[in-house]
């Protein structure tokens, strides 16, 4: 079963060792034991355009880092994206929870939801979308485009995966 514990485990299986990114409900496991840990550094943020900004200078810096957002923080920093990480190939994986998917959230959430996927897609940002069943998969194209291509590739998590406590 797929939990924020297990994933947390797989990320460090993976390689990845540094962690920032501004908190959200649908993410609140995995918050929980980033800010318990202290095998890697972890950053809040306040902003998710400083968080990229963060995982870039990690990167740069040798590290392997991981960004976890909500995708309405994904308009706040589509040009730190567009214009840094896309451009110069600073990678980072990005845990990005999809609020308004289908439809169902607050209503603030609605139309981000809705275009979430085709704003990635324009950008020229590589996603997939997390299911019970294809996180080794999800995984290998993450490090292929991150390790190979070096840019940022986006897990899109959907709510009931990462909100237990």
């Amino acid at each position: 079963m797929l939990n924020s514990q297990n994933f947390f485990s797989r990320l460090k299986q993976e390689g990845f060792n540094f962690y920032t990114g501004v908190p959200c409900s649908l993410l609140a496991g995995l918050f929980s034991i980033l800010e318990k840990q202290d095998e890697f550094p972890y950053l809040a943020s306040v902003r998710e355009d400083a968080a990229v900004g963060l995982c870039s200078g990690a990167y740069m810096g040798g590290k392997l880092p991981v960004l976890l957002m909500q995708n309405s923080g994904f308009g706040y920093s589509l040009n730190a994206f567009t214009s840094l990480n896309l451009i110069y190939k600073i990678p980072m994986l990005v845990v990005m929870s999809w609020r308004g998917c289908g439809g169902k959230d607050a209503p603030e959430h609605i139309i981000m939801g809705d275009i979430n996927e085709k704003l990635l897609e324009t950008s020229g940002m590589e996603y997939s979308i997390l299911t019970q069943d294809n996180l080794d998969e999800v995984l290998a194209r993450a490090r292929q485009t991150i390790v190979k291509d070096e840019l940022p590739f986006t897990i899109l998590v959907k709510k009931g995966f990462f909100d237990e406590r």
